[in-house]
């Protein structure tokens, strides 16, 4: 097993002169199952190739335990893809499949078929070993392809995401396999996904990007509880977190006909920086809805809070979620409300809601950078 470097590594693909990764700087610890995840087009596979040795590295390094890596090519830096496509021979017998690397390396056939029937075993393959690729659902075909990266007892596995040909309901079963498995070999691993709910279900840490460049990394709970910026606030949640511009008076911000306190101080740093408004995220569970007047209105006549009209509710049994509409600063602002199962409002209905004392998150409007602790 191996720590995998990436020392400011940059790729700048030829005729661009934007780079398609920039200056990314992560330590992937002995043993650790770190997700880069992001939108299409944010660099994640491409950071992956270059630990690959597919993509040429520009600037920078990277290293795999104490081997300088940057520019030897994908033979020698004992590693183990898996790809979204499978890539297995149709002609091929599972078992064939698995033990082709090993075979072309040169280890002996008592060896190949050792190593392959224990890798079979640990992935439930055992009776399908003489069928051919065709024979075998996408799940199964996904598992060949997770069976010979293990054969080959790599340093580091990496995966660019294995899971997007499934269904819906194999792709939670599959991930479910890969992440128990990863701990019980306990290989270092890379995993590529644009699904951030992959993402947090799966790594230890999860690494986010936009456009080339590292937004955070960190572990799953610290960035649902902490995102470092407007961009992650909003692209890790499923519903994603809801951000709403307001503007700052005494004692908070003015949220509807309420005053939500924030903190203090990340307060005081949007009026350092000139700011008049601050942009606060409010996870869908984290509202509470008022049903009457409240200490907290501004007006004596209204319930508290910002008026939600309900366009659409999910009802998912133990809970549900409103998807409404709300005025905010003259402008339509979609919000995503989480509410109790044997609480869901009527379509058309309109509710009040409150973001929860401490549980709010403020940004700079301007930057976009986290104000509050």
């Amino acid at each position: 097993m191996a720590t995998v470097t990436f020392d400011k590594a940059t790729r700048i693909y030829p005729g661009g002169d934007k780079p398609a990764v920039d200056g990314l700087d992560i330590e992937v610890g002995d043993g650790e199952f770190l997700v880069l995840v992001g939108p299409s087009g944010c660099g994640k596979s491409t950071s992956l190739r270059m630990l690959a040795g597919l993509e040429d590295v520009n600037s920078g390094a990277i290293r795999i335990g104490e081997r300088d890596v940057t520019h030897l090519p994908p033979k020698d830096r004992d590693i183990a893809m898996v790809f979204q496509n499978y890539a297995l021979y149709p002609h091929m017998t599972v078992a064939d499949n698995m033990g082709f690397a090993l075979k072309i390396a040169g280890v002996n056939k008592v060896e190949i078929r050792k190593r392959v029937e224990e890798a079979a075993k640990i992935l439930d393959l055992t009776e399908y070993l003489g069928r051919k690729p065709k024979a075998l659902s996408g799940g199964q075909r996904q598992r060949v392809a997770m069976g010979r990266a293990i054969v080959r007892e790599p340093q580091v596995f990496l995966m660019d995401e294995p899971l997007s040909n499934l269904d819906a309901k194999l792709r939670v079963q599959t991930r479910t396999q890969i992440a128990s498995l990863q701990r019980r070999l306990g290989v270092t691993t890379v995993y590529v996904t644009h699904d951030q709910v992959e993402a947090m279900t799966m790594g230890d840490r999860v690494a986010v990007l936009k456009d080339g460049i590292l937004q955070q990394v960190d572990s799953p709970r610290n960035m649902y509880d902490r995102p470092a910026n407007l961009f992650v606030a909003g692209f890790i949640g499923s519903p994603a977190m809801n951000l709403v511009e307001v503007p700052i008076i005494d004692g908070g911000v003015k949220f509807g006909n309420a005053v939500v306190n924030v903190a203090r101080d990340a307060v005081q740093a949007a009026a350092n920086k000139g700011d008049r408004t601050v942009t606060v995220g409010v996870r869908p569970e984290h509202f509470d809805i008022a049903n009457g007047n409240s200490s907290a209105a501004l007006s004596k006549d209204a319930p508290a809070g910002l008026a939600v009209t309900v366009n659409v509710v999910e009802e998912l049994g133990a809970d549900g979620y409103v998807y409404g509409t709300a005025e905010v600063g003259g402008e339509s602002k979609d919000l995503v409300i989480r509410v109790g199962g044997r609480q869901i409002p009527d379509k058309g209905a309109v509710l009040h809601v409150v973001p929860r004392a401490g549980e709010t998150h403020v940004f700079s409007t301007s930057t976009g950078e986290r104000l509050s602790d």
